[in-house]
């Protein structure tokens, strides 16, 4: 999982550095050319874009660099933590529920994928099988309990198996 993050971000980070290094000034160049910069829309066009892809790599490097120092061997094998895959009950609705507890880069909610930082990834971080867990969420409290859980290292092993 956090590979394919890396992968993704510095696939994003080539485009924006080709773009920064190549299109932009050739937009520039052509901007300047067509003379008068104080009313030239494409020129300050340009100039906007260059900003926002300055601004844009900036962040990529260092979710990048962060993304680097994640000690996998340090994510437990029993508890849920970052990219376990866990079944919960809410108590109120008595309704099973799915979440993969992943990184807000990785975060897809239609696949019920939840940051590990947010209040629901917050509160099922390192609860074990059978114990419950209150979410305060911003439609209020709910509780869950803990019915399954296949952690990061449960689901490498599966992929590795399945080879």
């Amino acid at each position: 999982m956090i590979e394919e993050t890396i992968k993704t971000l510095q696939a994003e980070v080539e485009k924006l550095a080709h773009e920064l290094n190549v299109t932009l000034p050739d937009a520039l160049a052509k901007a300047i050319a067509l003379g008068d910069l104080k009313e030239n829309g494409d020129y300050h066009a340009a100039l906007e874009r260059q900003r926002f892809v300055q601004a844009r790599l900036g962040h990529l490097t260092s979710r990048l660099t962060k993304l680097s120092q994640i000690d996998t061997s340090k994510i437990p094998l029993d508890k849920v933590g970052l990219g376990s895959r866990v079944v919960v009950r809410d108590m109120a609705t008595k309704k099973k529920e799915t979440f993969e507890l992943v990184i807000s880069d990785a975060m897809d909610l239609d696949l019920g994928q939840v940051s590990v930082a947010s209040p629901l990834g917050s509160a099922l971080v390192n609860k074990k099988v059978g114990e419950t867990t209150e979410a305060r969420l911003p439609i209020g409290t709910r509780k869950f309990k803990i019915l399954e859980l296949k952690t990061m290292h449960d689901v490498a092993k599966e992929k590795d198996d399945g080879k």
